[in-house]
């Protein structure tokens, strides 16, 4: 199963982050719209992504301590609805919708994530594509490069932060 290092944290904007990452000739991938549907699932996380209008199922488990290593499962799928489909057997329970603009350095995916009824976020994913000790050092890398340590960690998923705004009602 994949595996990756993750990195979440709340921002003001995107604004110095855009500026780090072009002085710095990290390469803009594209934009990514993107809706999160998460169904009820107790050994994880399980959600359907739909991206510019392709369909991913995404299975994964997270440490929510220490370093925040995750393993994960991506299903692409193909259908007329498959939100349809899934809805019909699986109990839906959060839905996020972001926009996402993706860089790349290496290993490692920069998200500058605008979500819904949230505000701003910058995620990072390192795919551990050797050994984790590598994988830490590039990880280490980006969070120095964008000046991250300065800012809060957040340690759980945007569906988390979704529901704790229903939760307190």
């Amino acid at each position: 199963m994949p595996q990756n290092l993750e990195l979440k944290v709340r921002v003001k904007s995107h604004r110095r982050f855009l500026t780090h990452l072009k002085n710095n000739n990290i390469p803009f991938v594209s934009q990514l719209n993107q809706k999160d549907i998460y169904f009820a699932y107790d050994k994880g996380l399980l959600k359907l992504r739909i991206e510019n209008g392709k369909h991913y199922l995404i299975k994964y488990n997270r440490n929510e301590s220490g370093k925040r290593w995750s393993k994960y499962q991506i299903l692409n799928l193909d259908g007329d609805a498959p939100y349809d489909y899934l809805k019909d057997i699986l109990r839906t329970e959060t839905i996020v919708e972001k926009i996402r603009l993706l860089y790349v350095y290496k290993n490692t995916r920069i998200h500058l994530d605008k979500v819904k009824q949230l505000g701003y976020f910058i995620e990072l994913e390192t795919v551990l594509a050797g050994n984790k000790k590598d994988a830490v050092r590039e990880f280490n890398f980006i969070v120095e490069l964008l000046k991250l340590n300065d800012e809060e960690e957040l340690r759980c998923s945007y569906k988390n932060l979704i529901d704790s705004l229903y939760d307190s009602d």
